[in-house]
């Protein structure tokens, strides 16, 4: 939610980094950087990863911080113009032709005009982006661009150089303000260069365990130090397996917070085995951890939080 009241873009880098976490989002410099430039800058920003580390989470967080709109498109295999950028009003466009025909109304030039017109154009996402008078610049969020084919990864060039879109029947519809452009992708497929140099980019990595349990302690109050540590110590171990989907931050906090639910205080074989599916997302892995694996994985995280502690 938003009060639609747009807040000034940050000045500086730290003004980022403490803008994102009065939003409890943890940057690291480096991206803490690359937001502020791509703001300053008016440049969309790239962003690219393995699903669950925090991608989409910063469109969200910005809409948030700055004020603004959060407008989603989410990207999926077969996206096309309809879908993605506007419709017409079919339905009423021909209530409109009846109701002309009903009342005699010869002139086929202004019938044409009035049926695609503003009223019966219905706007998708990316013409909600471009924005209308009187209201601030959007937060665009492209999640999950390389689920989509690159056919429609031709036509976002125009969008993203010129934040204008060309409807046949209208015209061309241009921005007043460019909108505040993020794109995620997971990196299942290569996006083309033409559409990256466009960007500002940036790999979005996995916390080290100090960040992920300043999340969890953001993220899952209710969950104790004790326990967060193993968690935090768990999940980090689990990242160096040949895991066939590693969990991600988002995973990170469900676990948590199932774990805070039921009551626990730490981790232990049986109740691993039990919550796995909180934390795992394919049963080859969980099939795994059920097993010896997620007993040696436990022992080692014990030992090094006695070193540790």
């Amino acid at each position: 939610m938003t009060d639609d009241i747009a807040r000034p873009i940050p000045s500086s880098i730290d003004e980022t980094v403490e803008l994102l976490e009065q939003q409890d989002y943890l940057a690291d410099r480096r991206l803490a950087t690359v937001i502020f430039l791509s703001l300053r800058m008016r440049r969309p920003l790239f962003l690219e990863g393995e699903a669950g580390v925090g991608k989409t989470e910063i469109a969200k967080t910005l809409s948030r911080a700055l004020g603004r709109p959060l407008i989603r498109l989410q990207c999926y295999e077969g996206l096309d113009v309809s879908s993605a950028v506007y419709e017409w009003n079919y339905a009423a466009q021909m209530l409109e032709i009846r109701l002309a025909e009903a009342t005699g109304i010869q002139d086929r030039q202004r019938l044409e005009t009035d049926i695609f017109s503003e009223r019966h154009l219905i706007r998708r996402p990316v013409l909600q982006a471009l924005g209308q008078a009187g209201m601030p610049a959007p937060v665009f969020l492209i999640d999950e661009l390389d689920r989509t084919d690159e056919a429609f990864e031709a036509f976002l060039l125009e969008v993203l150089s010129d934040f204008q879109v060309t409807i046949p029947e209208l015209g061309t519809i241009k921005a007043t303000e460019p909108p505040i452009v993020i794109i995620t992708t997971n990196r299942t497929r290569e996006i083309h260069d033409a559409l990256k140099r466009r960007c500002l980019y940036h790999w979005v990595d996995y916390p080290n365990a100090a960040q992920e349990l300043e999340i969890i302690r953001r993220k899952v109050p209710g969950c104790n130090a004790a326990l967060s540590q193993q968690v935090v110590a768990y999940v980090q171990k689990l990242r160096t397996l040949d895991l066939f989907k590693s969990p991600g931050v988002a995973e990170t906090i469900d676990w948590a917070t199932a774990l805070t639910e039921l009551d626990r205080i730490a981790l232990d074989p049986e109740t691993i085995a039990d919550t796995l599916g909180t934390l795992l997302k394919y049963q080859d892995d969980i099939a795994r951890l059920q097993g010896g694996e997620g007993e040696r994985v436990l022992s080692e995280v014990k030992a090094d939080l006695r070193v540790a502690g």
